[in-house]
């Protein structure tokens, strides 16, 4: 079963899009927990239970973040509010003191957790902010560009609240990032 192919076995259609598979599998890993542990592929997608692809010790977790990849291999982005209701008092103070500085290259993020999957491969994807290992903000993208070096310094992610609703079958790659607890709920 290749990405984008169909896949008959008795004239029953089993395969639609690799990515749209791999999405309803993680949508179904964060949904479902199991205790089968061991895999060598530390990223893999499919890889259960969630917080499989958290290391070394298990965590509380509830999501599996990703990145969806183009056929060039260049990172989705999509755009977020940074200034969410119910943020911690120090992230206020610190948006605050950034005032009119912060451009809008910081309000884009490549980061994803699955919300729904329906229809033929279509995802509600909620945009994740990347942080660093302490916590702060980290910019992905100078001067309009991502910038690769920031991507190796997200450590944690944060819940947004903004989602995008993407066909998946736009996508050729994925790539599975982490198992993390997303604070979901906005105080």
């Amino acid at each position: 079963m290749g990405c984008g192919r169909d896949e008959e076995v008795s004239n029953v259609r089993v395969h639609d899009n690799c990515i749209c598979e791999v999405v309803r599998a993680i949508r179904r890993i964060q949904d479902i927990r199991d205790d089968l542990d061991c895999d060598d592929c530390r990223t893999d997608c499919f890889l259960t239970p969630l917080g499989s692809l958290v290391s070394p010790s298990r965590q509380r977790t509830n999501t599996r973040v990703f990145m969806l990849l183009n056929d060039e291999g260049d990172p989705f982005k999509a755009m977020f509010n940074s200034r969410r209701r119910g943020r911690r008092d120090n992230d206020r103070t610190a948006a605050a003191e950034q005032g009119k500085n912060r451009d809008c290259n910081s309000c884009f993020s490549v980061f994803f957790r699955v919300q729904n999957v329906f229809d033929n491969c279509c995802a509600t994807l909620q945009v994740l902010e990347p942080r660093d290992e302490n916590g702060r903000k980290v910019n992905l993208f100078k001067n309009g560009k991502l910038d690769f070096d920031a991507i190796c310094d997200v450590e944690r992610f944060e819940a947004t609240g903004a989602c995008i609703t993407v066909d998946l079958k736009c996508f050729c790659a994925i790539q599975c990032v982490k198992d993390v607890h997303i604070d979901c709920d906005e105080d």
